[in-house]
């Protein structure tokens, strides 16, 4: 029971990311429709979430572990929710990003609270079944999004993609305060307010700058360049008040361990490599095939479906083969299925993207629950809500620099292979050339304005050089997915050692007495 109430808190979290996507055309669209959102606007409307979430996953954690997880957890959900309301009648794109950190708040505090609170509900040896029903449900919240967002944009206004929350949200407050216990660490000792503030300015540099580079498909800029170094700057102090400080947020020594440092690598990798791709995929299925956002949220069902089926059956394949191997395989599986996408052209049966698909979700089934199991038992048990910050903030870390690093390769990969076919249109003002190679959407609609013939062979070339950058982006998500195999069978050990010390778990049958 508690893990259902804890998949439901989970759900809305991660779902809400993926539905917004679908609906990013709809609040472009000016008044009354949508809010005439321009592409920065947009952009601001993912990245303000990302930002605010990502900077205080860190201090949620540290917070939840000294408050209590539970309290933790019922304030993220509160303040998520109050955010999807005001997010969903937001009156400009403004407010729209405004409300949009908000519920970036709220997330930032459920997103580790959930983990924290099963890895003290459950014994360790129940830990991995229930950390694979987890990442399971991540995986399904991820393929539901598009689906749900389709279908109340069919029938309803934008807003209606934030205010789907509202209910989930009420259900998951009700079952918390009834069904789930409190846990917190009994010996916490001084705050730590230098490391809270460290991490958080250190975080929030480094992700904006990741950001900003994506964005402007340009790393070496200066802006770019000072914020992200200033990031690691901070962060790199950050690591010295630790080990100096008496009464730190987080050990250090932790990194020392393989099991925890090669696990975190693994999942900024695989994240690294499968949201770069997600990104680029939605643009293949909708721009060049041609398929409604309800349809290309429907094709995405295979990977979630993998997951679902897999993930939380990992352990069986740990238990009897290791952790090394199973993540190893799991790695090299993801890496083939992401070259794998060289298959894809205009005319590709579309069974074959189905099939990598449901091959990539069986990997990534493989890799997250056990590199997760390893992270979370590498710490003792009372410092449960930091060690799955950490492992949100190398996802989200991972997952952001994918974005942008891989989506500034497919950018800038596109722009070169459709910059010819452009210079060569005549009767078409410069500015408006070069605003059209930015992306096959901006040149499909260029090619909307022209002549029939012209934007026959505008849309052909439009394809080939989309799926060229495509193809180009796809290995180097292969070879990215690739390192990350390598590190997961040099460093990853084969089975986990003993548990750490820990306070005594919490027992259902004693709480009950007490009450």
């Amino acid at each position: 029971m508690i893990l259902t109430v804890l998949m439901l808190s989970l759900l809305i979290v991660v779902l809400d990311n993926s539905i917004l996507n679908v609906a990013m055309k709809t609040i472009a669209t000016p008044a009354p429709t949508g809010l005439g959102a321009t592409q920065s606007e947009l952009e601001w409307a993912i990245n303000s979430y990302t930002l605010v979430f990502a900077g205080l996953l860190f201090t949620s954690g540290l917070l939840g572990d000294r408050l209590g997880r539970k309290k933790v957890l019922l304030f993220g959900l509160a303040v998520f929710g109050a955010g999807s309301v005001l997010a969903a009648v937001s009156a400009s794109p403004t407010q729209l990003i405004a409300f949009r950190a908000l519920m970036g708040l709220g997330g930032a505090f459920v997103m580790p609270a959930t983990l924290a609170i099963l890895m003290n509900v459950f014994e360790r040896e129940e830990q991995p079944r229930a950390i694979g029903v987890w990442a399971g449900g991540v995986g399904l919240a991820i393929a539901v999004g598009p689906i749900a967002g389709g279908l109340l944009l069919d029938h309803y206004w934008w807003g209606s993609v934030f205010l789907i929350n509202v209910p989930i949200v009420v259900c998951a407050l009700v079952a918390m305060v009834i069904v789930v216990p409190d846990s917190k660490d009994p010996a916490p000792g001084r705050l730590d307010p230098v490391g809270v503030l460290l991490s958080v300015v250190g975080l929030v540099l480094l992700v904006f700058g990741i950001i900003k580079g994506g964005q402007l498909a340009d790393f070496t800029d200066p802006e770019v360049l000072a914020t992200v170094l200033g990031g690691l700057v901070v962060l790199a102090g950050f690591v010295v008040h630790q080990k100096r400080s008496d009464h730190p947020s987080i050990d250090i020594g932790y990194f020392r361990k393989p099991a925890f440092s090669a696990a975190v690598a693994a999942i900024a990798l695989v994240f690294f490599a499968l949201m770069g791709v997600t990104f680029f995929i939605v643009f293949y299925v909708q721009s060049v095939r041609g398929y409604s956002p309800l349809d290309s949220g429907l094709l995405i069902l295979p990977l979630a479906a993998a997951q679902l089926i897999f993930a939380p059956r990992a352990r069986l394949a740990v238990d009897r083969f290791g952790a090394r191997a199973v993540c190893t395989v799991g790695m090299l599986v993801v890496a083939v299925t992401m070259a794998g996408m060289l298959l894809l052209g205009t005319d590709t049966p579309i069974w074959v993207l189905e099939v990598l698909f449901f091959l990539q979700g069986t990997g990534m089934a493989h890799i997250m629950p056990p590199v997760t199991v390893a992270i979370m038992q590498s710490l003792p048990r009372e410092k449960a809500g930091s060690g799955s910050a950490l492992n949100n903030i190398f996802r989200q870390v991972g997952g952001t620099l994918g974005v942008a690093v891989l989506g500034s390769l497919l950018s800038t990969s596109y722009r070169d292979g459709i910059q010819g076919t452009l210079d060569a249109l005549r009767g078409v003002p410069g500015p408006v050339r070069t605003a059209a190679g930015e992306s096959i959407e901006a040149t499909l609609g260029l090619a909307a304005r022209l002549r029939p013939l012209p934007a026959h062979v505008l849309t052909q070339r439009a394809d080939a050089a989309f799926l060229h950058a495509m193809h180009v982006t796809a290995l180097g998500a292969a070879a990215v997915s690739m390192v990350g195999a390598v590190v997961v069978v040099l460093f990853l050990p084969g089975k986990m050692g003993p548990a750490p010390h820990a306070a005594e778990p919490w027992d259902g049958r004693k709480a009950g007495a007490a009450r």
